[in-house]
């Protein structure tokens, strides 16, 4: 017979106090799977046990986390997307203005936000940026903040992009200062902290995908309002705003959006 603890309910209520992430906001059958597809592979039968056991093993709840969080992430990821940006949607913008505040919400380990910085460097030169770069796990945080990757990081990465903006070490490839000094990574929790505003362009990708449709849309919202009039949305291969007219934002390309005047 079933401990009345031993329900996805109760881990829900029992998780949150630990990790901040309430996942109510996620997609139940798909989060469900992942869970008990980490629990299977770590021999843990039911939830209790499993909670008692990330409470007390920090590397364990540190393994969970990112399984739950999906940290996949490569620099320049869907290159075709990446060239729009680059010959379309950068062109407008720093047609408008010399000086852009550009934010990677769900940044992961880092590749998205210096992917956007050598976009800008290399491309425009004359403009001047920030881009703050959020994510919920601390761990992959410290890896952007540490701005070493590895030869699976670069598979749609130009070679002389890697020549010119990275440093090979024995550790790694090394993101030079002249990229890292443009980016400010903070933790950040998409679904319940407070947004900055004035941005002229927001790329969050990939992010949303276990996200319940009302979650989706009230983070869509939050995303648009955070935005410049005439400001840029970058979505993911997978992630359209059909339905989603209330939002202020119009298609410019595909996976891009603009807050309208």
């Amino acid at each position: 017979m079933l401990n009345s603890e031993n329900t996805y309910e109760w881990f829900i209520k029992a998780f949150y106090p630990k990790s901040g992430l309430d996942l109510n906001f996620y997609k139940q059958n798909q989060m469900q799977r992942r869970i008990q597809s980490f629990m299977t592979s770590h021999k843990y039968q039911t939830y209790p046990d499993f909670i008692r056991a990330i409470n007390s093993d920090p590397v364990l709840y540190d393994s969970f986390f990112k399984h739950l969080t999906i940290n996949v992430s490569q620099f320049f990821r869907d290159t075709t997307q990446w060239n729009t940006l680059r010959d379309t949607v950068f062109p407008k913008l720093t047609q408008q203005k010399t000086n852009l505040k550009l934010w990677s919400a769900g940044c992961s380990s880092g590749q998205e936000p210096y992917s956007l910085a050598m976009t800008l460097v290399e491309y425009f030169p004359g403009i001047n940026f920030s881009i703050l770069a959020s994510d919920i796990d601390v761990n992959v945080l410290q890896q952007a903040k540490d701005g070493i990757y590895k030869q699976n990081d670069f598979t749609s990465t130009p070679p002389q992009i890697i020549q010119k903006y990275f440093t090979l070490t024995d550790k790694g490839y090394q993101i030079k200062d002249i990229i890292k000094q443009k980016v400010t990574f903070k933790r950040q929790n998409l679904l319940t902290d407070r947004f900055d505003t004035g941005f002229d362009f927001l790329a969050c990708r990939n992010v949303v995908i276990y996200f319940t449709e009302e979650a989706k849309e009230m983070l869509y919202q939050k995303f648009s309002r955070s935005l410049n009039p005439g400001g840029i949305l970058f979505t993911g291969s997978t992630e359209h705003l059909f339905g989603m007219t209330n939002l202020g934002l119009k298609p410019v390309s595909s996976f891009f959006y603009q807050r309208q005047e």
